[in-house]
């Protein structure tokens, strides 16, 4: 006998929350940001908007499915089974959040501000929940490519935007940077690190150094089995080099890179507290991940 579909609804903490629990009260709040010019009546609306949302998609759930919220914080403390279907309402960067502890269920994004949200990965309003949900194994989804950096000791790093290659501290990172199934031709660099990036990351910080550089290679389109990669600021000297610093990965291609610092990271869509720690010698591969994220359409 098969389980209920679950719905595991995902949302943040509010500004507003973080606020009052910072402060201690809703007036030292306000006066807090009053003496800076600021409102929290903006703040508060917010709150009130996503706490609306969350009620709406929360009813909308189907009587016969189970339920569970989970807040963005603890994320890496839930189990995904395959039969949950993950309901995220918040902001476009919680989609990327949730993306890597998902392993093919079915994602639906709420956007809970309309108009202050991209939109891009939070597509649908939370009036549109229930008739989503109802119909959601029939609904269509779009495969959106994810990246993945795997070190050579099997520590293993998925993300839906970008990685980043460096130092914590984004100062300068010392490495050998080569390409695979390319002749073995190898690079020493020093640099600010380097980026890998997809198409759904093409909207975020790889469009920015996209455009930075000016390159010819077209952005990839987020469901393209093809990724962007860029070396930040390498430093030419006589033991470093700076030809090797921007390109594109194609179906099972990937970057190599060994370490030669006595500590780098590699961190996904912008969380550094979730970071794989690299040591003088240790080499890590980077490319497309066999994983998607079903976003539902």
């Amino acid at each position: 006998m098969s389980l209920a579909p679950r719905a595991v609804v995902v949302h943040r903490t509010t500004e507003y929350e973080e606020l009052v629990a910072h402060h201690g009260t809703h007036g030292q709040a306000a006066f807090f940001l009053s003496s800076r010019g600021r409102s929290i009546e903006e703040v508060a609306e917010r709150h009130r908007r996503t706490r609306r949302a969350l009620a709406e998609v929360t009813s909308a759930v189907p009587l016969t499915w189970r339920q569970a919220r989970v807040e963005r914080s603890d994320l890496d403390r839930v189990l995904f089974a395959p039969e949950d279907v993950v309901v995220v309402v918040g902001q476009d960067g919680l989609v990327a959040n949730v993306a890597k502890y998902l392993d093919g269920q079915p994602v639906v994004g709420i956007d809970t501000d309309p108009g202050r949200n991209p939109g891009v990965l939070v597509r649908h309003r939370p009036e549109q929940a229930a008739v989503l949900l109802a119909s959601v194994v029939a609904t269509g989804v779009d495969e959106l490519t994810m990246v993945e950096a795997v070190a050579d000791d099997t520590q293993r790093l998925v993300a839906l935007n970008e990685i980043y290659l460096g130092t914590a501290g984004h100062q300068t990172a010392r490495y050998r940077l080569g390409l695979e199934n390319d002749g073995g031709v190898v690079e020493a660099q020093a640099s600010s690190g380097v980026l890998v990036g997809t198409g759904t990351g093409a909207t975020g910080w790889l469009r920015s150094l996209w455009q930075e550089r000016g390159t010819r290679l077209p952005l990839p389109s987020p469901t393209e089995d093809r990724l962007l990669w860029f070396v930040r600021e390498a430093w030419p000297s006589p033991a470093t080099g700076t030809s090797l610093v921007a390109g594109e990965l194609k179906d099972s291609a990937a970057l190599t890179l060994t370490v030669e610092s006595d500590r780098l990271i590699a961190f996904g869509d912008g969380i550094e507290t979730d970071a794989l720690e690299l040591t003088w010698g240790q080499t890590v591969r980077v490319g497309a991940c066999d994983r998607r994220l079903r976003l539902v359409g």
